[in-house]
């Protein structure tokens, strides 16, 4: 059953879903994206290469280095950061985007791109996706076959670090269910929609 949407002179939100790699936020994205009117994925540029059935300008917008490099000297990101040696940035453009359709928007960005949207966006939803164990994660990496033996021992390395940034986000989901966790993101999503500040104009109105 799908969710409400958005209610009259609902401004828009700015959700930012941050995890270690392999926690499973880009899954989670995905199911809230098909449950929840009213919201619009913020797509990202990368530098890397696509994966398995990765589709350019629904997945990511997939662009060279001196693409990218372009990009940050015009000051066109909202925030990039250099993730396992490859870039990635949210575009400022991706921000008007939802601004003028209306909608929420849903940014799965890394850690550190989301300390830099914190520091010019304060008013954005941190939800932090926590995986239920390390063991689980190594497993979660090591399944997905995407990387090397080396490289998923960096990623649980960096992960430990990661995980101590939980403290900077408004929420925290323990994806040890996806369905579950999915449906605790949608709860969180619904919740910021009805909170007072958002609905005191609508409010008001009708006693005038």
């Amino acid at each position: 059953m799908n969710s409400p949407g958005k209610g009259p002179d609902d401004g828009v939100l700015f959700f930012v879903i941050s995890a270690p790699s392999g926690a499973g936020k880009t899954t989670l994205c995905k199911k809230i994206l098909d449950t929840v009117p009213g919201l619009t994925f913020s797509v990202s540029h990368t530098t890397r290469p696509p994966r398995n059935a990765e589709k350019e300008g629904v997945d990511y917008y997939f662009v060279d280095e001196a693409a990218f490099d372009r990009m940050v000297r015009e000051n066109m990101f909202l925030e990039w950061a250099n993730v396992y040696g490859r870039r990635y940035g949210t575009s400022k453009a991706e921000i008007e985007r939802a601004r003028r359709i209306g909608n929420d928007l849903l940014m799965e960005i890394d850690c550190q791109g989301a300390r830099q949207v914190r520091r010019v966006m304060p008013e954005t939803i941190g939800i932090f996706i926590v995986p239920p164990s390390f063991e689980t994660l190594k497993e979660r990496l090591t399944k997905r076959g995407t990387e090397s033996q080396a490289e998923i021992e960096k990623r649980l390395s960096i992960a430990i670090k990661e995980l101590a940034d939980y403290k900077n986000f408004q929420y925290a989901i323990v994806n040890d269910d996806p369905e579950k966790a999915a449906r605790e993101m949608e709860c969180v999503i619904l919740a910021e929609r009805c909170r007072m500040p958002r609905k005191r104009a609508f409010i008001e109105k009708m006693f005038r």
